[in-house]
């Protein structure tokens, strides 16, 4: 009775959630939409009937959340809302997509085809998870809202991490810093960007997370005393020069002030600029950019500007259509203020992004936004690229969250690069035959070369010559996604040819030794010959850079080789096989000084976990596993690229090991500091010091101390002991 009691008040719940998601959705609705979005939830409804979330809570919940993002935070209308509904049916579900198309039409099938995630097997070393966000960005040359239905899908998933299981919620949060928080960002969406990477940050450094917080809500009530005192005198002139406006101080977000404290090596007490204020005006159109720049006088007739920190993009908008101004000024209380000044329609789209972005465009005719120059570059790009799926991804992500740079053509036309471009990047810009044939440029007149990186307001004139050709050096100094793709286009066909040849020499040596080249060795040899790809193995041995005898040298090795049992690990799933043969059913979870007699791990040198640190490990391709810190440099990429190689793992309580560990202590130099540091580490502690090296200068003293600890709780004591002597300011792990 009580079960019938829960399904009823769940049908009560979901029903609930869509007649909040129609109240929603109401002001976009044109005829016979709210009809089309009842077939959607009903064939939604009936095709999850019975399936459940990890949450345990009804499936549907999970389509109707996405919908309700998709119009409430991304403003979105009708073909997306029942894209949202409908975006898991064909990959979870009997339905097809040819009965979607039937029923909604091309738009939406071809939208959800692109959520579709791609089923069946890979080869060896691509990443199903490079294939998938391959194949949802190619349909940006279609629809742009299949991303942004895939935002508001992977927020949602974001925001239910809680219940998955912690090597699921490294994955997903990593894939999302990876790809989707900068996809959010180049497409305006700042508030979904900073959520995705405040969770990312949530799940991954649990306590730093922690930290933050505590300490912002503790110093809440300051922090808005300074606001009101500081936003008083500025309210007072803007309603007396007859404005009307809304003035908000918002905290900088958990992730952004990590990022600062990472950087500058800071503790949380020393980052000031917490907040940003805003002030947001409503204003006619045409009026908007002298409206702009007249509360910008306003502001700095009571506070003075740092003149290195004022950003014009009223004048010139970013390329994902972000406009406003932002000065930093200096407070009466001695501390420096973000101001970000923009008008009400600047706001909606920083906020909204592409689809407010959209909105403002059909009631503003005007030219190509940035934007819309964006999209047809990145068209260009997916309808050029023919590169692996990681190598693809990579490229499309690196000019994501790129900034930018303005320069001009010598006939003073606009061009908008990404930051770090050089004047080949330009020169591909122009046309990607004069980027072939490119030898130099002229840079305000000047001569410099290919490598040159440009600056803001750099006029630039290209050289050329027919002679000239693209080399693999090129690829070193150009940022551009249309450079970049170009000048491997061009390598790709004369390294295309090689591998041809170089496969006939390999399969008539092969044939001679009677090495039979199936998949399996054909993996072995480019592992042998560290190559990435059988092509690049092809090409080595057509250029000679491998020597066919070698070929005889891996067969008499490969004959004594051991086939031990780690080669069974190839990814999570044989890794929890052979994890239950060794120690029984169960066991899914490995044990970091327990199991190494069972399981070949290693601890790896980019982050150098110890004890206590949050882990997990990862199933290399010839290395057997290694043991990964969660905030380890090459986390998100391993993550992201490769999460079906990702497995549990956790310390033991075991207290006889022991880790390298690196600390970094800094501050002012006095005679005797140098005692009291190994004095604290060796005789009070009685840690091992593997080596320690102090530099003084001017006052100052720099330190770097290599020493053995038992696990983070060990680490944590050392650190504050050191914090304690005096003349140290800071103590910092480094990696």
């Amino acid at each position: 009775m009580m079960q019938t009691a829960s399904l009823e008040d769940e049908k009560k719940e979901i029903l609930r959630r869509y007649r909040r998601l129609l109240k929603m959705a109401k002001p976009v609705l044109k005829d016979g939409d709210s009809l089309l979005i009842k077939k959607a939830f009903n064939m939604s409804v009936e095709a999850h009937k019975g399936m459940r979330r990890k949450t345990g809570e009804p499936y549907i919940y999970h389509p109707l959340a996405v919908a309700q993002i998709a119009i409430e935070e991304i403003g979105l209308g009708t073909t997306s809302i029942i894209a949202a509904l409908l975006h898991d049916v064909v990959e979870d579900t009997e339905v097809e997509l040819d009965e979607i198309r039937k029923v909604f039409g091309l738009k939406v099938a071809k939208i959800i085809d692109g959520l579709t995630k791609i089923s069946g097997t890979f080869e060896h070393g691509s990443s199903q998870q490079a294939e998938n966000f391959r194949k949802m960005l190619l349909t940006l040359s279609d629809d742009v809202r299949v991303i942004l239905v895939k935002l508001a899908d992977r927020l949602h998933n974001m925001r239910t991490l809680e219940s998955m299981p912690r090597d699921k919620q490294l994955k997903i949060a990593s894939e999302s810093m990876y790809l989707y928080a900068p996809l959010a960002h180049r497409l305006g969406l700042y508030s979904i960007k900073t959520e995705m990477e405040d969770l990312y940050l949530k799940y991954t450094d649990v306590d730093t997370y922690r930290m933050i917080v505590e300490n912002l809500r503790s110093s809440r009530d300051a922090r808005n005393k300074f606001i009101k005192d500081f936003t008083a005198p500025i309210q007072a002139e803007l309603r007396r020069q007859g404005f009307s406006f809304e003035i908000k101080g918002r905290p900088k977000s958990i992730y952004s002030i990590y990022s600062k404290m990472k950087k500058q090596q800071i503790p949380f007490e020393e980052v000031y600029d917490l907040f940003a204020i805003r002030v947001i005006i409503d204003v006619e159109h045409e009026m908007e950019k002298a409206s702009c720049w007249q509360a910008y006088s306003i502001v700095t007739d009571f506070y003075k500007p740092n003149p290195d920190r004022l950003r014009d993009w009223v004048s010139t908008p970013k390329s994902n259509g972000y406009e406003s101004l932002h000065t930093t000024v200096m407070s009466k209380t001695g501390q420096w203020v973000e101001v970000q000044i923009r008008t009400r329609r600047m706001d909606d789209i920083a906020e909204k992004g592409y689809a407010a972005h959209w909105k403002y465009k059909e009631a503003n005719q005007q030219n190509r936004s940035g934007l819309d120059v964006w999209i047809s570059k990145v068209r260009d790009m997916l309808a050029q690229s023919d590169s692996s799926a990681i190598e693809f991804v990579d490229d499309f992500r690196s000019n994501l969250f790129n900034e930018e740079v303005y320069v001009f053509t010598p006939k003073g036309e606009l061009r908008i690069l990404p930051n770090g471009s050089t004047a080949l990047d330009f020169a591909f810009e122009i046309h990607s035959e004069i980027g072939n044939h490119c030898i130099g440029a002229k840079v305000n007149h000047k001569l410099v070369p290919l490598s040159y990186i440009l600056n803001n307001g750099d006029q630039v004139e290209i050289l050329t010559s027919k002679k000239q050709k693209p080399n693999e050096d090129w690829l070193k100094f150009v940022v551009s996604s249309k450079a970049k793709s170009k000048i491997k286009d061009f390598i790709k066909e004369n390294r295309r040819q090689a591998a041809l040849e170089g496969k006939e020499i390999l399969y008539k040596k092969a044939e001679l030794l009677g090495l039979e080249l199936n998949d399996e060795v054909l993996n072995e040899l480019r592992v042998y010959f560290t190559s990435k790809t059988h092509n690049e193995l092809y090409y080595k041995f057509g250029k000679n850079i491998i020597d066919p005898k070698e070929l005889k040298r891996f067969k008499i090795e490969k004959e004594q080789k051991h086939k031990s049992q780690n080669q069974k690990i190839s990814d999570a799933k044989t890794f929890e096989k052979v994890l239950k043969e060794v120690k029984g059913e169960g066991s899914d979870m490995l044990l970091i000084g327990e199991d190494m007699d069972k399981i070949d791990y290693t601890l790896a040198k980019c982050c150098n976990p110890i004890a206590g640190d949050d882990v997990f490990g990862f199933v290399t391709v010839n290395e057997g596993i290694k043991i990964h810190r969660t905030s380890c440099p090459n986390a998100l990429e391993l993550m992201s690229n490769y999460g079906y190689r990702i497995v549990k793992a956790k310390w033991t309580s075991q207290k006889e090991l022991e880790f390298l560990c690196g600390l970094k202590v800094t501050g002012t130099d006095r005679v005797g500091i140098i005692n009291d540091i190994s004095r604290i580490i060796s005789a009070e502690l009685r840690v091992n010091i593997r080596s320690i090296a102090i530099e003084s200068e001017n006052g100052f003293f720099e330190g770097t101390i290599m020493l053995y600890v038992i696990d983070t709780a060990h680490l944590d004591t050392l650190m504050n002991k050191l914090k304690e002597i005096e003349g140290v300011h800071h103590v910092i792990r480094f990696t």
